[in-house]
């Protein structure tokens, strides 16, 4: 029973040392891209020194130009506004009636009825 306690202890003891093993291998591969990218940062750095001068001039001016916008919009709607043509108002038309005029019915002429005089007009119907 001693022996198989020692035994477990040391499996357990190797076990702890290779998961230690493993994990510090992984944590030297992070330090070495950390480092890396401190290196990389470092010369981000020193590149934006030198354009930051610039960049401030920009920032000034574009907060003189966007200022200056809304008085430009304003004088451009000015412009369009007096430029642009007022539509033509179209013509009122009456609404729209058949162009054969008043239909009469065919079907006296086929029984041999003949429609005559006022009767032609539609008044035979009913009709004003």
């Amino acid at each position: 029973m001693v022996t198989m306690s020692v035994l477990v202890i040391v499996l357990l003891i190797a076990g702890l040392a290779f998961y230690l093993f493993v994990v510090g291998g992984q944590l030297k591969k992070i330090a070495t891209n950390l480092e890396e990218c401190a290196t990389l940062v470092r010369t981000i750095v020193g590149h934006a020194q030198a354009i930051e001068p610039g960049v401030e001039h920009i920032n000034r001016t574009g907060g003189v130009v966007a200022g200056a916008l809304p008085l430009l919009y304003g004088m451009a709607e000015g412009i369009v506004t007096g430029v642009t043509p007022k539509p033509a108002q179209p013509p009122v038309r009456p609404p729209a009636r058949p162009a054969s005029g008043r239909r009469r019915s065919r079907l006296h002429e086929g029984v041999g009825y003949v429609v005559t005089g006022a009767q032609s007009s539609g008044a035979a119907h009913g009709d004003p």
